[in-house]
């Protein structure tokens, strides 16, 4: 938006002022050390459902926060969905093989999907706690994985890699009762 506009707002509604401000600046570093410490707090007092709901936890402490600010912060935290909701890992150790157990129910199926992709099927829901532990996992086969609601794309260095990483997934996934 040209100043001139942005201006015109600002002398118009001091909330709108307000917006401009939130929305033109990004939170200082200072400013996201100490909402990611209200966070952590947040988390070690209970589980929280939705990002939605710790927004509003952090509103109410004096935070401005989106969904989206939540969710970097979450990621950054090692906080994980669980089935009572959001909670801190406190073992930060890169996952074993037999701690996918704890996630493998929620895994529907694993497949190829080119040279450098391997497509993992999740419950409704599912997605981004199945993604969290084999990012944690720390697999050289691994670039980096992608979440959706009950899809995750892993991403490999190519053919060879995804051919194992197909491979150990299924072994580790399929030994699961449905």
């Amino acid at each position: 938006m040209p100043a001139g506009i942005l201006t015109f707002y600002a002398h118009e509604d001091s909330n709108m002022r307000k917006f401009i401000q939130y929305c033109s600046m990004p939170a200082s570093p200072e400013h996201q050390r100490r909402r990611r410490h209200a966070i952590a707090n947040i988390l070690r007092e209970r589980p929280v459902a939705t990002q939605g709901e710790l927004v509003d936890a952090l509103r109410g402490l004096g935070f401005e926060a989106t969904q989206s600010s939540v969710s970097r912060d979450l990621r950054i935290l090692g906080a994980a969905k669980e089935a009572e909701g959001y909670r801190l890992r406190t073992d930060k150790a890169p996952v074993k093989e037999d701690a996918f157990t704890e996630v493998a129910r929620f895994v529907r199926g694993v497949s190829r999907a080119g040279n450098n992709l391997v497509v993992v099927h999740t419950g409704v829901g599912a997605a981004q706690r199945v993604a969290v532990a084999l990012d944690r996992s720390r697999w050289p086969e691994i670039v980096g994985t992608l979440s959706g609601d009950d899809t995750i794309f892993v991403a490999t260095s190519g053919g060879a890699a995804t051919t194992r990483l197909a491979a150990r997934l299924n072994s580790i996934f399929a030994e699961q009762p449905a």
